[in-house]
């Protein structure tokens, strides 16, 4: 009986689906109307004198406060090692990440602006977070 009741109501839900699926097409006449646009040319957002460098690697311990440098407009794969299983964060960048003791956290960044991003632990069944270090990006030395 419940089988047979189950059976109707997914038929039921399934046609209703199909009626507004048919209804909410455009018709044809209103697709070949549709002007077709190019799609819109964007302004490069990689500086001249990062182009064409490959991202960097930078790595941190949790358990020492470190700071790393990076130049403004060059990506970058920060890695966080942890001694216990934990969560890091980059507050400013709006980043989080789980790490263990084997599995260091990573952040693929390209960090919009020059200033200091400090970079925080906090362990796992804690509330308090702690500084795992400090990525300070700078302008280009030429």
């Amino acid at each position: 009986m419940h089988l047979r009741r189950a059976l109707l109501l997914f038929a039921i839900v399934l046609g209703l689906a199909a009626i507004a699926a048919s209804l909410s097409r455009p018709n044809e006449a209103e697709r070949d109307a549709a002007p077709v646009r190019p799609p819109a040319a964007r302004e490069p957002t990689v500086s001249p004198g990062t182009a064409g460098q490959p991202p960097v690697t930078l790595r941190f311990h949790a358990d020492r406060d470190q700071t790393r440098r990076l130049e403004i407009g060059r990506a970058a794969t920060l890695e966080v090692a942890v001694d216990e299983p934990g969560q890091v964060e980059i507050p400013l960048l709006g980043l989080a990440a789980a790490a263990t003791p084997l599995t260091p956290a990573r952040f693929d960044v390209l960090p919009p602006e020059v200033r200091r991003y400090p970079i925080e632990f906090t362990p796992a069944g804690s509330d308090n977070s702690r500084p795992a270090g400090t990525l300070d990006v700078i302008t280009p030395e030429r």
